[in-house]
């Protein structure tokens, strides 16, 4: 058979994603902060979109009519802007505010930034309260700030700065010593002198370099660092593991006296950095509101508070369109409007998209939302996807980022899909997160005398309710919870008995 090129035409179904098709996926999960955000800068390149937020400031002030009256307050700040201020009438006598109005310098300017904030009248909007709240002092200020009063010489400034640099949020030094002296060409000598004057800044326990040297640090501070509480603070490992008994022995003390000793370093801060600002923190806002309905069933709703709604102005489009000089200008303007036809569309296809899945979450865990954890059902994503018809990589991006507000309380929409675990009744499988919630409540309710072990629990779950679980599951379960062992446990509740 002879090789050679050749012609030939072939049909073939291919699923091609354009860029704004790529776009509107990415929106199905981004969180609301998230998307308000993609919104803005639209708004801002896109001059065809504008928000829905109700009529604008000039239509309103047409449409309410004047008051018969001024206030008290209108007539103070109107007043207040026909009084020239100290600087124009020094600048008409072509000479300094000193000269003219000795005293009234630093209050006239409070009273010019007064009255700017108490006017409204040109249509400004009312200053946010927050500009004007003090700001809390960062951890790292509040360093440099007594590295300063501390230090004099230049050269421990430096070093100081550098070590400053190097403190993490829970306060602990984070950087090598060696690694500074490197960088500074110091001694490694010379910066653990700076780091040991460094130690005595507030709070106490700042740069410390471990959990032992933080709280011996406080300890000292306190006047309590004496030979025995050092030997405690070397055998931190016991105090974990919650060995009494042979921390006793180690420390050389009788068990009242280890007691209060506990005491004292339980009352100790292991992260003395984490009292400062570490930035702004957001609260977590619902995305769907599920409520009983008045028949019997649920109500399922938007939040319609934090979904941005835009538009798009076509009479402004009309009118620039007619007036467009060249073909440059109305390229830009027909992308303007397909960009902003295409992002109302995929703003409301989102919105219908996360209400579909959120139905249908809720139709599936109708027993947890009145009954309880207990009840949660085991669920995936392909379950939700075959009973809407969608595809599970678009399920898993509705439900990310994604919050929903029930009677049970505020649930990520990722919590409700969970794992199944097989059940030897022959009845409906169980929900991985209710296990974890059984081993729980077992837990809690044991014994001091009576400690539950891992294989005890699996045999409980297996009598009562009949979930086949290996101790391997509920031992990694109980981890996952942060629920020590047995053995711990027992010292924990021994430790109390004798405490009380």
């Amino acid at each position: 058979m002879a090789l050679g090129p050749r012609l030939e035409v072939r049909q073939s179904q291919s699923l091609t994603l354009t860029p704004q098709l790529m776009q509107s996926i990415r929106l199905l999960q981004l969180s609301h902060l998230e998307l308000n955000a993609f919104v803005d800068a639209e708004l801002l390149r896109n001059p065809l979109l504008e928000r829905e937020d109700g009529a604008e400031p000039s239509e309103t002030a047409e449409a309410t009519e004047p008051a018969a009256e001024l206030s008290a307050y209108e007539d103070t700040v109107d007043h207040g802007d026909r009084i020239q201020s100290a600087d124009t009438i020094a600048n008409s006598f072509d000479t300094e505010v000193e000269n003219v109005f000795p005293e009234q310098r630093g209050e006239d300017r409070l009273a010019s930034d007064w009255t700017q904030i108490g006017s409204l009248g040109d249509g400004g909007e009312a200053p946010d309260i927050d500009q004007f709240v003090a700001a809390r002092p960062t951890l790292s200020d509040h360093l440099n700030d007594q590295i300063g009063l501390l230090l004099t010489d230049p050269a421990e400034r430096l070093i100081a700065r550098f070590l400053a640099d190097g403190v993490n949020e829970a306060g602990y030094l984070t950087v090598e010593l060696e690694t500074i002296a490197d960088q500074l060409g110091a001694t490694t000598e010379a910066i653990e002198a700076v780091l040991a004057r460094l130690q005595t800044l507030e709070p106490a326990g700042i740069f410390a370099r471990s959990v032992k040297e933080c709280l011996t640090l406080q300890l000292r501070e306190r006047d309590r660092l004496d030979p025995m509480m050092v030997r405690l603070l070397d055998n931190l490992d016991l105090i974990a593991s919650h060995d009494l008994g042979t921390l006793a022995r180690a420390v050389g003390a009788d068990r009242e006296d280890l007691l209060d000793m506990l005491g004292e370093l339980k009352a100790l801060d292991p992260k003395p950095g984490r009292a400062f600002e570490r930035g702004p923190v957001e609260s977590v806002v619902p995305d769907i509101f599920v409520r009983e309905g008045p028949a019997g069933g649920w109500l399922i709703e938007l939040n319609s508070d934090i979904l941005p709604r835009v538009l798009v102005n076509r009479t402004y489009y009309a009118s620039v369109a007619a007036k467009a000089r060249d073909g440059a200008e109305k390229a830009f303007l027909v992308d303007c409007l397909q960009t902003a036809n295409w992002l109302t569309k995929s703003l409301d296809q989102r919105a219908q998209t996360i209400l579909k899945v959120a139905t249908e979450i809720v139709r599936q865990q109708d027993a947890f939302l009145r009954r309880g954890i207990a009840f949660l059902r085991p669920m995936t994503l392909k379950v939700v996807a075959d009973a809407i018809d969608m595809h599970e990589s678009t399920v898993s991006r509705v439900t990310s980022n994604k919050y929903v507000a029930t009677p049970r309380g505020l649930f990520e929409m990722k919590y409700f899909f969970t794992t199944a675990l097989g059940s030897s009744t022959g009845e409906a499988d169980h929900s991985a997160e209710a296990v974890r919630h059984r081993i729980r409540q077992l837990i809690e309710a044991e014994p001091a005398g009576d400690v539950l072990s891992d294989d005890t629990i699996a045999e409980s779950l297996q009598k009562e309710q009949g979930i086949e679980v290996a101790r391997r599951t509920v031992a990694k379960y109980r981890e996952a919870m942060n629920i020590p062992s047995s053995v711990i446990r027992r010292r924990q509740k021994r430790a109390l008995v004798d405490a009380r």
